[in-house]
């Protein structure tokens, strides 16, 4: 017996509030730009600069006690991670820890650096020696945000231009129009709450765009199909039984989705938190948007209807498609 979220024949009116539903995504995505110019985001050490101690012990990595080391030193965002490599030892362990650079100062001082290391011995491993220690100044990082805007605007580019092919242009401006509305809610929701904003979120803004754009091709084909199908219903109509069509699909991946999300959220630490909860809450608008932002669009702009085409054996050719395969 297989399990269903939802029955296999649904009818549900996706559409019945749509200017309203609509609506509030526009509000919601100038509720977020407001939030972003105002509060600002809270940049990790790939944005703000930085030093990366390397830590060598024959103690075993405890990122809880190297972390309550580090507290009483109020050195701002620290990230410590172990490091596993085939050729140590069986008694050496490795750490990296990330301090943001302080302020007024482009790096961590030599002082501070020198405390940082008097604590971890003091801590851990009077033993414990620093093979390395790495500064990143604000030029370095003042490239990677342009990097990380140019390649989320690249994504966004490639997928209208692939959207545009692969179906209308209507269809492209629609899930454009998603993908807008599902980065800029996240930066909005990284900003308001203050979740620690560095590249691995822009590598899950990425994996968000990727995610939502599949959802959104899903229903867009099957809509396609129904338009060729049934020539005579109203656009709405159409929309509304591709979308129920689909839905089923949609909840499945969704929700197998979340479940690992979920338990990597809780138990996965604080390393990957940030990364975690920005793909989390991109599925979730990214499947919100693709009926209520996407298909709204579409629904607003029309789709142009060749009615002139003769029918191509079950039903005729709806749509003035481009011929052209995904």
């Amino acid at each position: 017996m297989r399990l269903r979220l939802v029955p296999q024949q649904t009818n549900f009116d996706f559409f019945k509030y749509a200017r309203a539903t609509f609506g509030a995504s526009i509000v919601a995505v100038i509720a977020s730009i407001a939030i972003w110019l105002s509060v600002g985001l809270n940049f990790g050490i790939d944005f703000l600069g930085g030093t990366t101690i390397r830590t060598d012990s024959s103690v075993v990595v405890d990122v809880g006690e190297y972390r309550a080391a580090l507290d009483p030193l109020n050195l701002g965002d620290v990230v410590i991670s172990e490091v596993f490599d085939p050729t140590f030892d069986d008694d050496q362990f490795v750490a990296t820890v990330r301090i943001q650079a302080q302020e007024g100062a482009e790096a961590v001082t030599p002082e501070v650096i020198t405390a940082i290391q008097a604590a971890l011995r003091d801590a851990i491993d009077p033993d414990m020696t620093f093979p390395s220690i790495e500064s990143v100044g604000p030029k370095v990082s003042g490239e990677l945000i342009q990097t990380a805007v140019i390649a989320v605007l690249a994504s966004l580019g490639a997928i209208l231009v692939y959207i545009w092919l692969r179906f209308e242009w209507q269809f492209s401006v629609g899930a454009v129009a998603a993908l807008i509305h599902d980065v800029i809610l996240t930066i909005g929701v990284f900003s308001l709450f203050q979740i620690r904003f560095d590249l691995a979120t822009i590598a899950a803004l990425l994996t968000i765009v990727g995610y939502s754009i599949n959802d959104t091709v899903v229903i867009f084909d099957r809509l396609r199909e129904n338009l060729i199908k049934y020539k005579q219903r109203a656009l709405r109509d159409v929309m509304n039984l591709s979308a129920n069509e689909t839905l089923s699909r949609t909840l499945v991946t969704s929700g197998t989705t979340l479940i690992a999300l979920i338990a990597l959220l809780v138990l996965g630490g604080d390393v990957i938190r940030g990364f975690v909860f920005a793909i989390a809450w991109g599925v979730v608008v990214g499947t919100y948007s693709s009926i209520y932002v996407a298909k709204n669009v579409v629904l607003m702009i029309g789709v142009k209807r060749d009615w002139s085409k003769p029918s191509d054996g079950g039903g005729a050719s709806g749509t003035q498609f481009a011929n052209i395969d995904a």
